[in-house]
């Protein structure tokens, strides 16, 4: 009990309903926490101590009146900063939102809000839930607790920092290509990508809207089942949400047995698509004889290469985020940050060709996945890990370089990421669990069973309050364009056609991108049958 930030959502709910711990000082101890550590490691853009104060008031009258509500009472939680919250700032982490208070909440939000959980505060994010970190926005990065000096992964930057430094017990991401599980990964806790549809995204600040999801994020897989509980259920605001019969997934998780289920091991990714570090490629061999070790039956398996999945992704999503951001990018240029800009500006290169064509190939994709998704009930493969100094990371990394976790987004296979070891250095390793859609349950029972087996997920970082962030050598990130005079040329005038003005440092930006930008397109550009639809084919529900 001296240790309340670190209690588990689990241990945290059966103590409040026993009324062995009080709400209001669980809040105080969680406020205290932050209060002493986020200095160092800018987890939370907006702290909401007195908002919180007076929920966990609330709650502690509530439940001593027997009013009991459910696991979620009286348990505080975070928002990363693209969730809507009612009259409280959801910046989106960009100079852009500077002024944006939402009049209402976002469906998720009230949901927690409706299961009497206490909000602490909204969450750092990169831009707009894209990009990685970027020092000219009016929040700092996200730190990382196991080193200050090292990226949290991204882009629920500020969740998988909170969660690993004992600043919340609980939190939203979001996952467009890998954002609630690369935290996950590079900061030791558990993130779950639930399967498309599942949890509402109305009153969420949109990235992409064929990729996107909403997921919980915790410090074990037990945790994220009770959050996704409350979370998962169809919403009519939300036009990408599918109408399905809830399962249990707390009594799936509880009731955990990974004996005899079939597990194929996606090794190509980590030792082909894109060759590990040694660290996680050992972590790997681990995680799979510990599945073996607990009467699981694994073998090898291949999918399309991650490549496949990351052009698919990339076209559709950038098209998509641009065309949001469409009109600041054309009046304000100057208010985004480096990141964001060497993400989506490329997206003035494409086509409407390259959209469609990247639709089709979307739909092909998840067609091929399908009987792996048959054949076995989970496939194993690796997350991230470690995470690289601020100083390693390069946005050109983002056009030319697939991860294991696009492939999900691409196929729309639900995803979990768990801690699965650490590295010489300290910094802990990520292990991934798919499986097929509206079979969540499954991998988080598969990921409970993991942590019953292993320890990795109660490890904590070696904190020090009097700790302070090391200085990061920005001028690292300047853009260094290298590109011939055709292709410069295109994209002048493909950026002047667009609408947008650029000034010499944001040209450069766009001009650094291209060549890579243009290649993704062109891997898309090959014939195909004039019936093949895309995966964007409309529908009327029933």
């Amino acid at each position: 009990m001296t240790d309340l930030h670190y209690l588990s959502l689990a241990e945290t709910a059966d103590l409040i309903k026993t009324k062995k711990l009080s709400p209001a000082e669980l809040t105080e101890a969680l406020l205290k926490r932050i209060e002493s550590f986020n200095p160092q490691l800018s987890a939370y853009i907006t702290v909401t101590a007195d908002l919180a104060r007076s929920q966990a008031q609330q709650a502690e009258q509530e439940i001593a009146q027997g009013k009991y509500r459910g696991p979620l009472h009286g348990v505080p939680f975070a928002l990363k900063d693209i969730y809507n919250t009612a009259g409280i700032l959801t910046s989106g982490g960009s100079k852009v939102c500077l002024d944006n208070i939402p009049k209402e909440n976002a469906t998720t939000t009230q949901k927690l809000l409706d299961a009497g959980a206490i909000l602490l505060g909204k969450l750092q994010t990169h831009e707009f839930a894209h990009g990685g970190p970027s020092f000219d926005l009016p929040w700092p990065p996200a730190r990382n607790p196991w080193n200050l000096a090292h990226f949290t992964g991204g882009s629920s930057s500020g969740s998988g920092a909170a969660l690993a430094a004992g600043l919340a017990p609980a939190a939203l991401g979001s996952d467009t290509g890998g954002s609630i599980r690369g935290p996950a990964s590079h900061c030791g806790i558990t993130g779950i990508m639930p399967t498309y549809g599942l949890v509402s995204r109305a009153g969420v600040i949109p990235n992409s809207f064929t990729f996107d999801h909403c997921g919980p994020m915790a410090r074990s897989a037990e945790d994220c089942a009770i959050l996704l509980q409350v979370l998962a259920g169809y919403d009519p605001k939300d036009g990408g949400s599918i109408e399905q019969v809830i399962p249990d997934y707390q009594t799936a998780v509880k009731t955990a047995n990974v004996k005899g289920l079939k597990i194929g091991v996606l090794r190509h990714y980590w030792e082909e698509d894109l060759p590990a570090h040694e660290d996680l490629r050992a972590a790997m061999e681990e995680a799979v004889a510990t599945f073996k070790r607990m009467g699981a039956l694994v073998e090898d398996c291949r999918a399309r290469p991650m490549l496949d999945g990351l052009d698919i992704k990339v076209v559709i999503g950038e098209c998509e985020i641009y065309s949001i951001n469409q009109h600041d990018l054309q009046a304000r240029p100057g208010d985004f940050g480096r990141d964001f800009l060497g993400r989506a500006l490329p997206a003035c290169l494409f086509q409407a060709s390259d959209y469609v064509q990247a639709l089709r190939e979307h739909k092909r994709y998840i067609a091929d996945m399908q009987p792996l998704l048959k054949k076995y009930d989970v496939l194993l493969t690796m997350g991230f890990g470690p995470a690289p100094r601020f100083e390693d990371y390069r946005v050109t990394n983002f056009w030319r370089k697939s991860n294991a976790f696009t492939p999900s987004n691409s196929a729309r296979t639900p995803s979990l990421v768990c801690c699965g070891g650490f590295a010489k250095s300290g910094l802990p390793l990520g292990i991934q669990l798919i499986t097929r859609p509206f079979n969540d349950a499954q991998i988080l029972a598969a990921g409970h069973a993991y942590q019953r087996e292993t320890d990795w997920h109660t490890r904590r970082p070696p904190l020090d309050p009097k700790a302070q962030a090391p200085k990061v050598d920005v001028s690292v990130f300047e853009p260094k364009p290298d590109v011939d005079a055709a292709t410069r040329a295109l994209a002048e005038t493909a950026a002047k056609r667009a609408g947008l003005k650029l000034n010499e440092r944001q040209m450069a930006i766009l001009l650094e991108n291209a060549p890579a930008a243009l290649e993704m397109a062109n891997r898309l550009r090959r014939p195909r049958d004039r019936l093949d639809e895309p995966s964007a084919t409309f529908r009327f529900a029933k």
